[in-house]
């Protein structure tokens, strides 16, 4: 039976496309190899370094997030290298298996799941490395199956004081165009990104951006490589051409995101993204119910994670949530499975879809069963005037 109305996909990724995006991808595919493709090419590599704010390499590739993992580590890694990971949740880990099955030896430092990195513990570590053994510290920025932020340029900072040469790289999938983020100022090496989250777009383009000293890593590093090799993609990127068969349509629509943010401007992306978190938060407070994320300060501004009732199925709630009133929200995942459910807020959002969303919830554990308060969605409206967010003009960024 046909359901009315549109569907609420509030899970934190992939993120509904706007219509200007669609209509953008829309277009007819162009030869990737003739005059016009240039522009199009310059144009998504010049734009996302704008995202990024780096002047450094920006590389594109046609695949999900786990394939800009795989090459940000066989780019600047050889068989065997030590790499330092922090345990924030799921990604964080799923990211230590890839690199472990990649040949190198990953080592983690153990986390709760309530926050981001400790740069404490990572200096900690690192100034026990006097060796230097340790060739790269990964870090997951926006942990998707926690709803914490890690501190990146704090880290930044307990590297610098720990006087460890290691490269330094972030995983900011679904932080980057959300949640401030500068992969010059803040002296990442290798920044992991991708296409669906804050850029708005389908899933199918995934990004790295390296700096200088990744760049010359690259050129020593013994890991095997081929469709990641960024060395195959340089020659080609400067005239706004890639070595294989690029997502010409997928382009299309980064470039018409890139300008969507821009027009917004992106201090006040950072700033809804961060207001719309603070909402939501009083929202699952209100009702009774944890929210994962411990760490004050350390809350992301892209979803929401909270934390079912003791005995209560995160699943089952979702389901009936889902069958009743056509909403999608996040499954816990590993370690959380079943017992958490997460809220996305990013993207193409604003006030009144968060209401919306934060009144599915409400009347979603309602019809469940599930023991909370009333008031979840008052809460959340409260915030929002509290915090009201300036009608700024965008100016040059």
């Amino acid at each position: 039976m046909r359901k009315a109305g549109r569907h609420f996909l509030q899970i934190p990724g992939p993120s509904a496309v706007p219509d200007r995006i669609l209509r953008a991808i829309s277009q007819q595919v162009i030869d990737h190899r003739g005059p016009e493709f240039a522009g199009v090419g310059l144009r998504a590599l010049a734009g996302l370094k704008t995202i990024f704010k780096t002047e450094e390499n920006v590389f594109i590739y046609p695949a999900s997030g786990t394939g800009a993992w795989e090459a940000a580590l066989v780019n600047v890694l050889s068989p065997g290298d030590r790499v330092l990971m922090f345990e924030t949740g799921h990604f964080a880990t799923l990211w230590k298996k890839l690199a472990e099955k990649l040949g190198l030896e990953a080592e983690f430092i153990e986390g709760d799941w309530r926050g981001g990195a400790d740069p404490d513990q990572i200096e900690a570590y690192l100034s026990e490395d006097k060796g230097h053994e340790i060739k790269a510290i990964c870090v997951v920025h926006n942990e998707t199956s926690t709803g914490s932020v890690s501190p990146i340029a704090a880290v930044r900072k307990a590297i610098d004081n720990a006087g460890h040469p290691a490269l330094f790289m972030v995983d900011t999938i679904s932080g980057l165009a959300s949640l401030e983020y500068e992969h010059d100022a803040w002296g990442v090496d290798v920044t992991v990104s991708g296409s669906q989250k804050g850029l708005m777009l389908p899933p199918g383009l995934s990004f790295n951006a390296a700096s200088a000293k990744a760049m010359a890593a690259n050129k020593t590093a013994k890991l095997k490589r081929s469709y990641w090799d960024w060395a195959e993609m340089v020659g080609p990127n400067k005239a706004g051409y890639f070595p294989y068969t690029p997502n010409t349509n997928l382009l299309y629509g980064l470039n018409e995101a890139v300008d969507m943010l821009h027009e917004e401007g992106l201090e006040n992306v950072f700033a809804r993204h961060a207001r719309h978190g603070a909402a939501t938060r009083a929202a699952v407070r209100a009702l009774g119910l944890e929210v994962l994320c411990a760490n004050q300060g350390q809350e992301s501004g892209v979803l929401t994670t909270a934390v079912m009732p003791d005995g209560h199925s995160a699943d089952a709630f979702r389901a009936s949530t889902l069958e009743h009133f056509d909403i999608s929200l996040g499954s816990g995942l590993s370690k959380v499975a079943d017992r958490v459910f997460r809220i996305g807020h990013l993207g193409d959002f604003n006030d009144l879809m968060l209401v919306a969303t934060l009144a599915g919830v409400e009347m979603g554990l309602e019809r469940a069963n599930v023991p909370h308060n009333a008031g979840g969605v008052g809460a959340a409206m409260k915030t929002l005037a509290e915090l009201e967010q300036p009608h700024a003009t965008a100016g040059p960024e």
